[in-house]
């Protein structure tokens, strides 16, 4: 029996969720389709530009991504302080950029008067639309809303593209987070399709480590013409969420690590997992495995096995317990042996 999404996201409880959408019917999200030869590598490009898009918009920051051939991940930043900060004018405008708004909005925003009963009702869309604005929810429905519609449309067909709802983990310290991030950067050589970090396309980490080359890149991404519901020239595109090093100190301000740090760990663990180099593992221990207390082969399962390893929940037990408990999501927590593994 699934569970109603309040009981999963909570972000008085973290702000950083894992999510997963998967297509169904033999559909293909990109990559391509052995049967006809037919190519989808092209609607890679639509997951990661709407996410940008839709970053911009919502008060929800991107921490990792990939992107595979019927399915993708999200590693989630709900942006408390942002949300807080947001002006009646600021929901206004970001809502408008997703839908058509109200009429009532409008007249607000062009400063016309309004009588109580107007301004009563505006008080509660803002609200309403504040809510919003920081739901994964909401982020996950306008996402796969458009990718359906277009992928629908370029396949001349109807029905769902979606196999469901997004499934969602809450990511409830550090030690979770930085698994998590590194299970979903790790997709591609993990899935034996890419042999680097830098061969593994439309990833976070890939994504990432070119930035290194080229800092200054302007934010500002075309998109396609063609595409009505984006038919402007240019939109913004947020940036990932940067690592700040602040381990143990403020974890939900940004990513508690440095990145020199996860680059390290990650080279390491690409080159322990990989398909061809079954068994492999450095003598050198990178620095955050010996910072968290983490054992190498401990840290190689859950780079493999995290998505198998927890049901709706990482962290330390006690933590997996008592939010269970909170959100009356069920008594039963799945993972104890890992997150001991990954908390000692």
């Amino acid at each position: 029996m699934t569970s109603a999404r309040r009981l999963l996201i909570d972000a008085n409880a973290t702000p950083f969720y894992h999510v997963i959408n998967r297509c169904v019917r033999r559909a293909f999200l990109c990559g391509e389709d052995k049967l006809t030869g037919r190519s989808y590598e092209h609607r890679r490009g639509w997951i990661v530009d709407k996410i940008k898009a839709l970053s911009s918009i919502f008060c929800i920051d991107i921490c990792a991504y990939a992107v595979m051939s019927n399915h993708y991940h999200l590693v989630l930043k709900i942006d408390v302080d942002k949300a807080k900060s947001l002006t009646q004018k600021d929901i206004i405008s970001r809502w408008c950029q997703i839908t058509k708004g109200h009429a009532i909005a409008t007249k607000y925003m062009n400063g016309d008067a309004l009588i109580d009963a107007e301004r009563m009702l505006l008080d509660g869309l803002i609200t309403e639309w504040h809510e919003r604005l920081s739901s994964i929810s909401w982020f996950m429905r306008c996402l796969n809303e458009e990718i359906a519609r277009k992928a629908n449309r370029e396949d001349e067909c109807k029905g769902a593209f979606w196999e469901g709802r997004f499934k969602s983990q809450a990511l409830l310290d550090e030690q979770a987070l930085l698994a998590c991030m590194m299970y979903v950067d790790l997709n591609p050589i993990r899935a034996g399709i890419a042999d680097s970090l830098q061969s593994s396309d439309f990833t976070s980490i890939q994504e990432r480590i070119n930035s290194l080359d080229s800092p200054n890149r302007p934010l500002a991404i075309s998109t396609p013409q063609t595409d009505s519901a984006t038919n402007q020239a240019h939109i913004l595109r947020k940036s990932l969420v940067q690592f700040d090093g602040a381990l143990h100190q403020n974890a939900q301000a940004s990513i508690p690590f440095h990145f020199a740090d996860y680059l390290e760990l990650i080279d390491w663990t690409s080159r322990a997992i990989r398909l061809d180099k079954k068994g492999f593992i450095d003598n050198q221990r990178p620095k955050l495995l010996n910072e968290l207390g983490i054992a190498p082969d401990a840290w190689l399962t859950s780079a493999k096995e995290f998505r198998r390893q927890y049901s709706g929940i990482s962290g330390r037990w006690d933590s997996m317990c008592e939010f269970k408990k909170q959100h009356n999501s069920g008594k039963w927590c799945k993972g104890k042996a890992s997150s001991q593994a990954l908390h000692p």
